[in-house]
């Protein structure tokens, strides 16, 4: 059985961590290199760093930045963020970038899905899928979830994986940032479609949100970030409740 990650997440905004809710209101939470490195040293399984206005600003995701914390993170670490072409990726993975976040560009552009999992494989490519209910299903937004797509959230997640995304990185825009738990709902529709890893985010507001993302919406790896970065919890006590649950976690 594969270990599930936990996986703390600095959603960076003019090189500062920030955090909201619902993708707006957001305020200031620290330094990423110094939050990175404090997440890697405390037994983190992965990080992921997503420059949430690169998009919209129609600017790159912040290099140096990735740069710095990749010399001092020795753990998996995928970047997102105003990602546009295959140079943009390599751009990304030489700075130290692990794995790459695909949202708008991806939508704009499928053919960037295929091309980049050609060129660099699927492990390393990531489809982000920000999503908002609707009466019957799911909407994927794009722009940071400024920009409403028309696009259902299911169908795009199977589409992802056929064009060879290596995982999604699932958030609910509606509960991000709110910590009454993960869109489970979504979740389960999404993990029933796909036979790819499934990352949860958005609405993570203790461990026990973890354990019912991972035994009823069947993810993979659950994405945190108010709880991490205000240090309601530490990833060390997160993972002990999680065993202690029977969830099979990585060990530190």
């Amino acid at each position: 059985m594969l270990t599930k990650r936990i996986i703390p997440c600095l959603d960076v905004d003019k090189g500062k961590v920030v955090k909201g809710k619902s993708f707006v209101d957001l305020v200031e939470a620290g330094d990423p290199v110094d939050m990175a490195k404090k997440y890697y040293e405390s037994g983190a399984d992965e990080i992921v760093f997503l420059d949430i206005t690169a998009s919209v600003e129609k600017r790159e995701t912040i290099l140096d930045i990735v740069q710095k914390v990749s010399k001092h993170v020795f753990i998996p670490l995928t970047v997102g963020g105003g990602i546009q072409s295959v140079q943009d990726i390599k751009k990304l993975l030489n700075c130290g970038a692990d794995k790459v976040s695909i949202n708008t560009a991806g939508i704009l552009n499928k053919n960037l899905i295929s091309e980049s999992t050609d060129y660099f494989g699927s492990q390393a490519i990531v489809g982000a899928i920000d999503a908002k209910k609707t009466q019957e299903s799911w909407e994927i937004y794009s722009h940071g979830g400024r920009k409403s797509t028309g696009i259902d959230a299911i169908d795009w997640a199977k589409e992802l994986e056929l064009l060879g995304a290596g995982e999604l990185l699932v958030t609910s825009i509606d509960q991000d940032g709110k910590t009454s738990g993960y869109d489970l709902d979504l979740l389960m529709e999404i993990t029933n479609n796909v036979n790819i890893p499934i990352i949860a985010s958005g609405g993570a507001g203790s461990p026990d949100h973890m354990v019912e993302a991972f035994l009823i919406g069947n993810a993979d790896a659950v994405l945190a970030a108010s709880i991490f970065h205000f240090e309601e919890y530490t990833i060390k006590n997160t993972k002990e409740y999680l065993k202690s649950k029977g969830i099979n976690i990585r060990d530190e």
